[in-house]
C-alpha cells in the first residue's frame, strides 16, 4: 500500500516518544511505501508564537532565552536519538543550519520591531522543520533511507493568504507526485514538515493551527495513497469529550460527512479543511493512537457506517458569542440578510451558526467570542437605523452539536435533546439543524 502517516506534537513530545514513532515507521515501511508527516515537537509552536509576541514588545533578553531553550532541546534530543557518529554529525549540521536561519530571522524582526503576517508564517513554520530533522535522521539510524522535506521542498504550492492558506491543487499535485514518487523509486522515506507550504513567490505560508493534518491529506491526494493515518495520543474519535464524559466510547467507523461535522464542532482538533483533498479520491482515513498500535482507531470512509446508532457524537464549542439582530418591517425587503453577511465577511468574521424566525423580523448569529464586539460595531456603523432596529449581544455562550447521519428522518431526536438540556438546567437560546 501507499501510506501517509501523520504524527502530532504529543506523539513527538520526548525522546522516548520519537523513538516509538520511528519504530512504528520502520516496521510499516518494510511492507508499504510510506510518507511521514510531522507536527512540531510538543509545545514548540506555542514557544515560537510567544517569541512573536516578545518581538512586538521589543523584549530581546527573553527572546534570546527562548531561542536558546528551543535550540538546546532539539540538540539534546538529537544526541539521545542517534548514536552513529556519521549520522549524528549530519543531523547536527542540519539542525544548526535550520536554527541559524531561525535566529537570523528573529534578530531581523527585532530590528524591524514588527511581525507581519508573512514573517509570522515563516517564523512559526520552524517547529515542524526542526522535528522532521529528528525523525528522518533517527530513521537513518535504523538503516532506513530517509530525507527531511519542508512543505515547500515536498512541492506544496499555496495561495498567498498567510496564516490560512489553501493549496493550488493542480500545481501541487504535479510537483508532489513527481517528488515523492522519485523518493519511492529510491526506497527512501520522505519525512515532510506539516502545517506549511509556499506561495508562487516562494514565501512560506501556513494552513493555521491543526494544519499538519491538512498537509497529510494534501500529500495523500497527490500520490493517490491507499490510506492515511492521523496519529496522536487519543484512540480515535469519541462519542463525547472523555474529559467531560467518563463513559465516552470510541467510534470504530464514521462517514466523512459525520467526521467533517465533528471537526467543525470541536469533537477533535482537526483542521476544518482536512477532508477536502480526500473526498474526490475516496481515500480512507484512520485516526489512531501512536501509543497503542493494537487499537485500530476510527475508520473514516465516504460511505455511511453500518451502525444503527442515530446519534454518533455530542460535542461542544466554547468561547462563542451570540448576536441577536432585530429589523421588523425593515427586514421585509430582499437582500437584508445578504447585507448582514457581506459586512461580516468584509471584517473577516465567520458566522458559525445562523437561525432566523419565520417572519424574518430577526436573525440570530453565533460568532467566536473574540469577534463579537467587532461584529457588533461593524453592523451598528453600517446598518443600524436602516436595515436593523436593534442589536443585542450575549457573550459566554456555547454551541452543543448533536451529530449523526442516522438522525435523518427519525422522530423524537429533538425532544430528547431539549429534555436533556432541561434536566441540566440549560437554556436553549437558538437552534439550527
Amino acid at each position: 500500500m501507499k501510506l501517509v502517516i501523520k504524527f502530532g506534537g504529543t506523539s513527538l513530545a520526548t525522546v522516548k516518544d520519537i523513538k516509538n514513532v520511528v519504530r512504528i515507521v520502520d516496521k510499516i515501511s518494510k511492507n508499504h511505501e510510506t510518507v511521514v508527516v510531522c507536527s512540531a515537537v510538543d509545545t514548540i509552536t506555542d514557544e515560537l508564537i510567544q517569541i512573536s509576541s516578545l518581538i512586538e514588545k521589543g523584549n530581546k533578553k527573553d527572546i534570546n532565552i527562548m531561542l536558546a531553550k528551543i535550540s538546546q532541546k532539539h540538540k539534546q534530543f538529537a544526541t539521545h536519538l542517534v548514536t552513529n557518529s556519521k549520522i549524528l554529525k549530519s543531523l547536527s549540521n542540519k539542525l544548526n543550519s535550520d536554527l541559524s536561519e531561525l535566529e537570523e530571522l528573529v534578530h531581523g524582526l527585532i530590528l524591524l520591531g514588527e511581525v507581519t503576517r508573512r514573517s509570522y508564517d515563516y517564523l512559526i513554520s520552524f517547529g515542524e522543520r526542526l522535528s522532521i530533522d529528528l525523525v528522518s535522521f533517527s530513521l537513518q539510524e535504523l538503516k532506513n533511507k530517509s530525507v527531511p522535506l519542508s512543505g515547500q521542498e515536498a512541492g506544496i504550492v499555496t495561495d498567498s493568504n498567510f496564516g490560512d492558506s489553501r493549496p493550488l491543487m493542480d500545481t501541487t499535485r504535479i510537483r508532489v507526485s513527481k517528488i515523492i514518487n522519485e523518493y519511492f523509486t529510491k526506497n527512501t522515506i520522505p519525512v515532510i514538515a506539516g502545517f506549511s507550504g509556499a506561495d508562487q513567490n516562494d514565501h512560506v505560508t501556513t494552513f493555521g493551527r491543526g494544519g499538519s493534518d491538512y498537509t497529510a491529506t494534501i500529500i495523500a491526494s497527490c500520490i493517490d495513497a491507499d490510506e492515511i493515518w492521523l496519529m496522536s495520543d487519543v484512540d480515535g474519535m469519541m462519542t463525547a469529550d472523555p474529559k467531560l464524559v467518563k463513559n465516552a466510547k470510541l467510534l470504530k467507523e464514521v462517514s466523512y460527512t459525520e467526521a467533517i461535522e465533528m471537526a467543525r464542532f470541536g469533537a477533535k482538533q482537526i483542521h476544518p479543511r482536512t477532508f477536502e483533498p480526500l473526498l474526490p479520491k475516496n481515500i480512507p482515513m484512520r485516526i489512531r493512537n501512536s501509543f497503542d498500535m493494537n487499537n485500530q482507531g476510527t475508520l473514516v470512509t465516504l460511505l455511511h457506517s453500518k451502525s444503527t446508532d442515530s446519534v454518533k457524537c455530542v460535542s461542544a464549542i466554547r468561547k462563542v458569542g451570540l448576536l441577536d439582530l432585530t429589523g421588523g418591517v425593515l427586514f421585509a425587503g430582499p437582500g437584508a440578510a445578504a447585507k448582514i453577511f457581506s459586512i461580516l465577511a468584509k471584517n473577516n468574521i465567520n458566522a458559525m451558526m445562523v437561525s432566523s424566525n419565520p417572519s424574518e423580523s430577526s436573525i440570530t448569529i453565533v460568532v467566536r467570542k473574540e469577534d463579537l464586539h467587532k461584529a457588533e460595531n461593524a453592523l451598528e456603523i453600517n446598518l443600524l437605523g436602516t436595515t436593523l432596529k436593534k442589536i443585542d449581544t450575549i457573550p459566554n455562550v456555547a454551541i452543543i452539536a448533536v451529530i449523526g447521519s442516522g438522525m435523518r428522518g427519525k422522530v423524537g431526536i429533538a425532544s430528547r435533546v431539549f429534555l436533556a438540556a432541561q434536566k441540566s438546567n440549560s437554556n436553549v437560546m437558538m437552534i439550527a439543524q
